[in-house]
């Protein structure tokens, strides 16, 4: 049961350290924050099962985090408001080709990460971009302008949200 209580804690903790660190797909880290993820593993391992090595101790420790990831899951699924609180909204980074600097700093994303999504999405300027939303999961979502940049085009993607929006397009 102590093996229980402890990857319970642990996955709270790493499911906390893990929203804090921000939206980022794993193609997109650096080296070093690859190695560091792997080292977290490696601690929470030790912190979770101390000094049993087990095999029982294992498998109760990995079970119990699959359990609390699979009741995460389910409660996504199942109401909004928890999927919300969860994974997380989108965030507008980039609106009609001008970048929303407050959400680039709060999802500490640089300018030329978002210029290096643009290039693998096929899009050359910033200015042919009418939207960009930075995803729960750690993507970037590019809507292009219609006819070089029509300015016609005020209309806001459906769900994504600006926390430095007032609203008005």
């Amino acid at each position: 049961m102590d093996i229980v209580l402890r990857a319970t804690v642990i996955f709270a903790a790493l499911y906390i350290v893990m929203r804090l660190l921000g939206k980022r797909e794993l193609g997109q880290m650096t080296p070093f924050e690859l190695i560091v993820l792997v080292v977290i593993g490696d601690l929470i391992q030790q912190g979770v099962t101390q000094n049993d090595f087990s095999l029982t101790g294992a498998v109760v420790a990995v079970s119990t985090i699959a359990f609390w990831a699979l009741v995460m899951s389910w409660a996504s699924y199942l109401w909004p408001r928890a999927e919300r609180m969860l994974e997380g909204e989108p965030r507008v980074i980039v609106r009609d080709g001008e970048i929303i600097d407050g959400n680039l700093r709060r999802d500490r994303l640089t300018v030329s990460e978002i210029e290096s999504e643009m290039r693998l999405a096929g899009i050359s300027m910033l200015s042919d971009v009418a939207w960009a939303i930075l995803e729960p999961r750690g993507k970037i979502s590019f809507i292009q302008r219609t006819d070089g940049g029509d300015e016609g085009d005020d209309k806001p993607p459906p769900q994504p949200k600006s926390e430095d929006d007032d609203g008005a397009a």
